[in-house]
């Protein structure tokens, strides 16, 4: 696989080799992510629509262990919109703006109980019509919630991608509506959880372990970025050492 081959003939092979990586039996049930977690104890669409929200602007360590402290005390809509917000702030603490998404999710289960009887409603439409979910976290409910294809976007699936070549977009919003056109949608059920991964594990934001990766014969980030540097530091490291003529010669100065 090269740079002159099209994004959409990248695809497969990038989303085997991830798979075989990180979800070698192909379900979510045993992926690593909070939502995979939680997920593989409960199928709940209500417990992964919270955790979603308390995920916004959080790491993913710190979302399990407040979704596990929040969901042992209070697991339903019921029990979330008639809980003591003070509770609430207490057992999600470990999340940024937890004050916030303490209001936040006891907003959001007084809507489903008012309007939904609830339950957690399974079109994208009326999901997003919910307060505080944007197309992220409907995306997220969608899959991880009923099994629905979509391709939720966070900052990992959107950095990967553009690293991979596989869009130029300068939004996560984007990203999901260009991936959406160019992912066939056999892959689109995987493609968040096995991004994520990937993008913690090797293809970090800052110091991407790009020796352990695949994709570097396609990638734009070690083109563009990591082989240069490679490239200047081996060749410093060359005028440095002994028996070099640049070496000898700054050593008769």
């Amino acid at each position: 696989m090269t740079t002159s081959a099209p994004a959409r003939e990248r695809i497969p092979f990038i989303m085997r080799d991830l798979a075989a990586r990180y979800l070698p039996a192909g379900d979510l049930h045993e992926g690593e992510t909070a939502l995979a977690k939680i997920v593989a104890e409960r199928e709940d669409p209500f417990l992964v629509l919270i955790s979603t929200i308390l995920s916004q602007r959080t790491r993913d360590e710190m979302t399990e262990r407040a979704s596990r402290q929040l969901f042992a005390k209070y697991d339903t809509p019921e029990a979330i919109a008639n809980a003591d917000p003070a509770n609430l702030v207490r057992l999600i603490q470990p999340v940024g703006f937890y004050r916030q998404k303490a209001l936040q999710i006891q907003n959001v289960s007084r809507v489903l109980l008012d309007q939904y009887r609830g339950t957690v409603p399974g079109t994208y439409e009326e999901l997003i019509a919910l307060p505080q979910v944007g197309p992220k976290t409907a995306n997220c409910v969608l899959v991880y919630g009923f099994g629905e294809p979509r391709i939720p976007t966070d900052t990992h699936v959107h950095r990967v991608s553009n690293r991979l070549g596989l869009v130029r977009t300068k939004t996560p919003e984007k990203t999901e509506q260009r991936l959406m056109k160019t992912v066939p949608k056999e892959f689109w059920l995987h493609i968040n959880e096995l991004f994520i991964r990937f993008g913690k594990d090797i293809c970090r934001p800052i110091g991407p372990r790009c020796e352990a990766c695949s994709f570097t014969s396609f990638c734009r980030y070690y083109r563009t970025v990591f082989a240069p540097k490679r490239r200047r530091l081996d060749q410093d490291r060359r005028k440095r050492s002994p028996g070099t003529k640049a070496s000898r010669s700054m050593a008769s100065k």
